[in-house]
C-alpha cells in the first residue's frame, strides 16, 4: 500500500467518524441525550486521528513531498488553512462540552459545531482527494509514494490508529448512534 493509499484509507475511516458526528448532531438537535463521555470520545478522535495522525501525515510528509516539485503550492496552502479551521472547530466543541460538564446547557453550540465539523469534513476530504489525484498523475513518483508509505507505517501513529478504530467501532455500537443511523 502506497502513501496515497494510506491517506485514502484514512479518509474511509474519517467518513465513519463523520457519520457518527452527524448522528450526534441529529440526536442532540432532536433534544435527546448522548453521554458526554461519548461526545468527548468523538472530540478525542478528532484530535488524535485527524490532527495528530492524518494531518500530520499530510503536513509533515505528503505536502512537503509534493511541494518539492514547485507546483500545487497554492492548493497545499489552502488545504493547510482548512486544517487550521478544523482545529478551531474542534476546540469550540471541546470548550462547549467542558461548559456542559460544568452544568451549563451547551447542547445548541455543541450540535451546531458538530454539524459544522461534519460539513467541513465532507468538503475537505473531497478537495484532498482531487488534490491527491492531481498530484499523483502529475508529480508523485512511485519511489516517493513508497517512501511516504514507509514513513507512515513506521510512525507511532500506526499503533495508535488501531485504538482509534476500536473507539470508532465502539461509538458505532452505541444505541444512540444505531437508532439515528437508520434515519
Amino acid at each position: 500500500m502506497g502513501g496515497i493509499d494510506i491517506l485514502l484509507e484514512d479518509h474511509r475511516q474519517i467518513r465513519r467518524l463523520g457519520l457518527i458526528i452527524l448522528q450526534c448532531h441529529k440526536h442532540l438537535r432532536a433534544g435527546l441525550d448522548i453521554p458526554i463521555a461519548d461526545m468527548q470520545l468523538i472530540v478525542d478522535i478528532m484530535d488524535d486521528f485527524l490532527d495528530s495522525i492524518h494531518y500530520s501525515r499530510e503536513e509533515d510528509s505528503y505536502f512537503p513531498c509534493v511541494a518539492t516539485h514547485q507546483i500545487l503550492n497554492d492548493d497545499i496552502r489552502k488545504l493547510l488553512i482548512e486544517h487550521e479551521f478544523s482545529r478551531r472547530i474542534s476546540r469550540q466543541i471541546s470548550r462547549h462540552l467542558a461548559a456542559w460538564r460544568d452544568g451549563h446547557d451547551s447542547r445548541e453550540p455543541v450540535y451546531r459545531y458538530m454539524k459544522a465539523y461534519w460539513i467541513y469534513l465532507n468538503d475537505h476530504m473531497s478537495k484532498e482527494e482531487r488534490f491527491f489525484e492531481k498530484a499523483q498523475k502529475q508529480h508523485i513518483h512511485i519511489e516517493e509514494d513508497q517512501r511516504m508509505s514507509m514513513q507512515f507505517q513506521t510512525m507511532k501513529a500506526a499503533i495508535r490508529l488501531d485504538c482509534i478504530l476500536d473507539d470508532i467501532s465502539y461509538l458505532e455500537s452505541r444505541e444512540w448512534y444505531k437508532k439515528y443511523a437508520k434515519k
